[in-house]
């Protein structure tokens, strides 16, 4: 690498860092805001949020971004680390109240829109496979700002998808914990058909690492079809880790959602059972109860 291209990269990795630096920084003002006002934010969030960050800056600030330019595998752990693993982390850092200031601007009030997982699924699925089209990998591989565009945009539409499941942005009446169970596996299911291409397809569809797979004792096909199996992996154990987090959910709003009825019947309320799936599914279960209780008759001193 001749001292100019290395100079670029240099500043580029710089660059990189900014809004890395710039997310933390308005991360830790708005958390300090809300816990001076009496309403901060849960610690394992914030430990979430951080290791996000940390995840991207493992994937463009450390020997992977480098090795990334010599084998598809490297890359491959790269798009891993930054559209799978740090966008799921960011989304979990997020709460309601963090991105009140944001939501108040109206254009990105009416961009949380596309968190409406009918809008978020395609969005992203559409954006996996538009990188991974032999002519964009190559463009992404040779300039430094479609580089750049392309993680941007693995970060924007990985939190985006993301989001109907974790994220604190309302969610549709219909979109239970089950169907988060369904959009889990429809997630996954999108992933595994690029990993098979990868692995099965018997054609390099990437020809610009010729130098460091030879370098690295690994030919073009074994590279590429490695590179197909590490998401296949990635891909299979965090879809179990969701999928288990996801059962228990439904479990969790089945029972929850029983005992609210139950409690409406036994003071003598008339509870709807939708609007009972709604307070379970959007974590005001608690409150409905309290408000049940509050407005119901005690059972043990009805008359008749």
């Amino acid at each position: 690498m001749t001292l100019p291209f290395a100079l670029a990269g240099a500043l580029l990795g710089l660059l990189e860092l900014i809004p890395l630096v710039l997310a933390a920084g308005l991360y830790a003002k708005r958390s300090a805001t809300l816990a001076a006002k009496g309403r901060p934010v849960p610690l394992w969030r914030q430990i979430c949020f951080a290791a996000g960050l940390l995840a991207i800056f493992a994937a463009i600030a450390s020997p992977i971004d480098y090795i990334a330019e010599e084998l598809v595998i490297a890359h491959m752990v790269e798009h891993l680390l930054i559209g799978d693993v740090a966008s799921l982390l960011l989304v979990l850092g997020l709460t309601g109240p963090l991105l009140q200031p944001i939501l108040a601007i109206k254009l990105f009030d009416r961009l949380k829109s596309l968190a409406h997982p009918l809008i978020a699924f395609p969005l992203w699925a559409a954006n996996l496979f538009f990188w991974h089209l032999p002519a964009m990998y190559d463009a992404a591989y040779g300039g430094a700002f479609p580089h750049a565009v392309e993680h941007t945009s693995f970060i924007f539409f990985g939190c985006l998808m993301w989001m109907p499941v974790f994220g604190p942005l309302p969610k549709p009446q219909w979109f239970t914990a089950a169907w988060k169970v369904v959009y889990v596996i429809a997630v996954r299911f999108t992933g595994a058909i690029l990993g098979n291409v990868l692995m099965w397809s018997g054609t390099v569809l990437y020809d610009r690492y010729s130098a460091g797979e030879l370098e690295w004792g690994l030919t073009p096909l074994q590279d590429q079809s490695t590179a197909g199996v590490i998401m296949m992996i990635e891909g299979t154990f965090l879809a179990l880790g969701l999928l288990g987090w996801a059962f228990f959910e439904a479990a969790r709003e089945g029972i929850e959602k029983q005992k609210l009825l139950d409690l409406a019947r036994d003071r003598g309320i008339e509870l709807d059972p939708q609007r009972a799936q709604r307070a379970v599914s959007s974590g005001h279960g608690a409150r409905l109860e309290k408000e049940l209780i509050a407005s119901g008759r005690d059972p043990e001193h009805r008359t008749g």
